[in-house]
């Protein structure tokens, strides 16, 4: 049975990596028994090349073994337009090649979108992991790929009960698909490698730091790096270094902007470039407290029981704010140095769980096989 997995950007290969490894698990189980071969899942990989840089893609495959990509289609620094357009065209034709039993598509991106389109257009089987997110901003494209992604999907993989009860709210229920609840593949990742990434010398030990010394920040979303946006955010980073250093690996669209505007940074903001999972993992534990705009970061600051100010109005994972584990902020800068304020004050419960217990890929690779069998 085979599957065609689309992932193009950080995130994607971070989930990939939790499924691909329990689709071997899967596969070692079936050859060690005496069920029938024709029950192995056969994973080909598809990288659509929207995150291109070694710091931001290369190394991810190296360090959490995800297997190579069988096709990489180098599609990259286009508009989101002409982007997803190219994406759908060479999707369509891999696909057209493969003949695959079902489409895997991960997150919010244009790779996506595309995956799906190209797959439904084909009359192809679709999967959707991380369904079911919403901030019902449609000028945000991440929320337009996610609403049509889920849309056209057969199987909808759900990280949280807030999303199920967001896809059964808009009609879900009586479409024809499957809603599966699985718990969330960033806890999948996070306790699987956590020990790994202690094992290894500390990067904050490298730039002369102790723990809990740092704050941890990233800022990379198109919205935040326009130049009124970048200059406010870094006026108020440039305040709260001042008290306390400041980690900032940076994203290179964040990096080119700060030339191109001529922002000046205080030193107490420490920038690096974008670093590796288990890179990020340390810093993470490290750190006092987080400030991002990444959806996935501030999961994984909540799995490393950190809190975090978030550069954003909105979040598709509401329950962390809810719960008090994380704070949204709007874009100027006394609301952010008031939200930061409120974030240092939080003392959250972190005994609860919110995202499963770190067996995701095993329920989604166990649907997805069950699914294909009843396809069959």
């Amino acid at each position: 049975m085979k599957i065609i997995t689309i992932i193009g950007a950080r995130p994607q290969f971070i989930k990939a990596a939790a499924v691909s490894r329990a689709i071997k698990e899967h596969n070692e189980t079936i050859q060690n028994s005496t069920v029938e071969s024709s029950d192995l899942l056969k994973e080909i990989i598809v990288h659509t090349g929207q995150h291109f840089d070694e710091n931001m893609s290369g190394v991810f495959f190296e360090e959490m073994q995800i297997p190579k990509p069988d096709y990489n289609l180098g599609i990259k620094n286009l508009s989101h337009g002409a982007m997803t357009g190219q994406m759908l065209e060479k999707i369509e034709a891999v696909l057209l090649k493969e003949n695959p039993d079902i489409v895997l598509v991960y997150g919010d991106t244009n790779s996506t979108l595309a995956g799906a389109l190209a797959a439904r257009k084909l009359n192809l089987k679709v999967a959707h992991v991380e369904a079911g997110l919403r901030n019902n901003d449609f000028s945000i494209p991440e929320e337009v790929n996610r609403v049509l992604t889920d849309r056209i999907s057969d199987v909808l993989f759900v990280s949280t009960d807030v999303a199920y009860e967001k896809l059964a709210k808009e009609g879900f229920l009586s479409f024809p698909c499957d809603i599966v609840r699985t718990g969330d593949l960033m806890a999948d990742n996070v306790f699987f490698y956590s020990q790994e990434a202690e094992r290894r010398p500390k990067l904050w030990a490298k730039l002369g730091l102790n723990k809990s010394q740092y704050i941890l920040c990233t800022c990379h979303r198109a919205s935040n790096t326009t130049p009124e946006t970048l200059t406010i955010i870094l006026d108020a980073l440039n305040e709260i270094s001042k008290k306390q250093k400041i980690i900032f690996p940076i994203h290179p669209r964040t990096r080119q902007a700060i030339e191109n505007y001529g922002l000046a940074l205080e030193p107490g903001i420490m920038l690096i470039e974008p670093v590796g999972y288990f890179d990020m993992l340390q810093l993470l534990h490290g750190a006092s407290l987080i400030i991002t705009d990444s959806g996935g970061l501030q999961k994984e600051a909540y799995l490393v029981k950190k809190c975090s100010l978030l550069l954003m109005e909105y979040t598709p994972w509401e329950e962390l704010v809810v719960n008090g584990f994380s704070k949204t902020t709007q874009i100027n800068k006394e609301q952010i140095l008031s939200n930061f304020r409120l974030v240092t004050g939080l003392s959250p419960d972190y005994s609860l769980n919110l995202y499963g217990e770190g067996n995701a890929a095993q329920k989604i690779v166990k649907t997805l096989h069950h699914y294909l069998l009843r396809g069959k």
